[in-house]
C-alpha cells in the first residue's frame, strides 16, 4: 500500500473513532464519569468485605469517604429536560422527578451512614457490612426504576 493511501486510511480510522462518543464536558458525560467512579469505589469496598481484596482499614475508610462525596454529585448533571444522545437513563427520570430525587437522597443518606461507621476505630468489617449492603440496595433500587439496561 502506498504511503499516501496508508496515511489517508489511518486518518479516516482516527476520525471515525472520535465519532459517537459522549462529550466528557456534557451533563451526560459528567454524570457517567461520576457513576463509574462510584461503581469502582463501591466494588472495592464490597471486594474487601467479600474477600476478593484484602481488607485494609484505612483504604476502606477512605473509600467510604469518597463514596459519600461522590453520592452527592451526579444529580446536578441531570438537566431539566432529557439530554440528547445514548443515555442509559429512562424517560422516567424526567417524568418522575420527585421519586428520582427521593432515591438520590436515600443513597446520600446511606453513604453518610457508611462513612460514619467507617470512622470508628478499630474498623470491624462486620460493623460496616450492613451499611455497604444498604448502599448497594439503594443503587439497585434506582437502577431498577430509572436505568435502561
Amino acid at each position: 500500500m502506498k504511503p499516501s493511501k496508508l496515511l489517508l486510511l489511518c486518518s479516516a480510522v482516527l476520525l471515525l473513532s472520535a465519532c459517537g462518543g459522549v462529550d466528557p464536558d456534557s451533563p451526560m458525560g459528567k454524570r457517567q464519569t461520576l457513576f463509574k467512579e462510584m461503581l469502582k469505589t463501591s466494588e472495592d469496598l464490597g471486594g474487601m468485605l467479600r474477600g476478593r481484596l484484602p481488607f485494609d482499614e484505612a483504604r476502606f475508610a477512605a473509600g467510604a469517604e469518597q463514596l459519600d462525596t461522590l453520592s452527592h454529585q451526579p444529580w446536578q448533571h441531570f438537566p431539566q429536560v432529557r439530554d440528547e444522545g445514548d443515555s442509559r437513563a429512562r424517560d422516567e427520570v424526567w417524568q418522575r422527578q420527585e421519586r428520582f430525587q427521593q432515591l438520590a437522597r436515600q443513597l446520600e443518606s446511606d453513604t453518610a451512614l457508611l462513612r460514619e461507621l467507617s470512622r470508628q476505630k478499630p474498623l470491624d468489617p462486620k460493623t460496616v457490612e450492613p451499611a455497604v449492603k444498604k448502599v448497594e440496595d439503594s443503587c439497585r433500587a434506582c437502577h431498577d426504576e430509572f436505568r435502561a439496561y
